[in-house]
């Protein structure tokens, strides 16, 4: 797998998908605290995961427009390594939990890249994927890489997101050369539940396979 590549596999909510995912070479974990997600996880059954992991794994909480009190106590409760803002919230609140924070942005049109000077020093890094109207992630809908490319271009960290799946990730990455990947959908067999085949071939398919 090219070295440069850093791998989120999203959306846990088993302790045998998280297994596997880092025996393979995740490098970090999402796990989503949004009630409307399908893949939506307690903090208490998130906790139970994480208490079990090895060290070296990083572990990302997804949240969606909710308060700094809660996802404060979310992320104190679980034990994450970081914060992942993924509804509208602005530069202010992504500085409340600065340097363990990234952003979320949806992506439609080079004018949306403007947003990414927005968050500048506020954020570690930012999650670029298409918008899709009434989803906050997870939709399954490919951004468009060469966008994509130049949000990376802006120099902050960018990962990847929407629609990664087996079939397209190493294309995905020699075209847009994010700093790391995160995959969702793409490797499930239904909402939460990771295909172990799919987790397999996407490794393969990140080391060329």
């Amino acid at each position: 797998m090219d070295e440069r590549v850093r791998v989120k596999i999203c959306g846990i909510i088993r302790a045998e998908d998280a297994r596997l995912a880092i025996s393979l070479g995740a490098h970090a974990l999402g796990f989503i605290f949004y009630p409307q997600s399908p893949r939506f996880i307690s903090p208490e059954a998130a906790r139970e995961i994480v208490r079990n992991l090895p060290p070296l794994v990083t572990t990302v909480g997804v949240f969606v427009n909710e308060t700094p009190e809660r996802i404060r106590e979310i992320v104190e409760a679980v034990g994450l390594d970081l914060v992942q803002l993924h509804g509208d919230e602005p530069p202010e609140v992504a500085r409340i939990f600065f340097p363990r924070v990234i952003k979320a942005l949806r992506l439609a049109s080079e004018e949306d890249l403007s947003r990414i000077e927005d968050y500048r020093g506020c954020v570690r890094g930012i999650l670029i994927e298409p918008r899709v109207k009434g989803f906050y992630g997870g939709s399954g809908k490919t951004l468009d890489w060469d966008l994509a490319r130049k949000a990376v271009e802006k120099g902050l960290p960018v990962l990847l997101a929407g629609g990664l799946s087996p079939e397209n990730i190493r294309e995905a990455v020699e075209r847009v050369r994010p700093y790391g990947v995160d995959v969702n959908s793409g490797v499930e067999r239904g909402p939460g539940r990771k295909d172990p085949e799919k987790l397999r071939a996407l490794f393969r398919a990140l080391e060329g396979g």
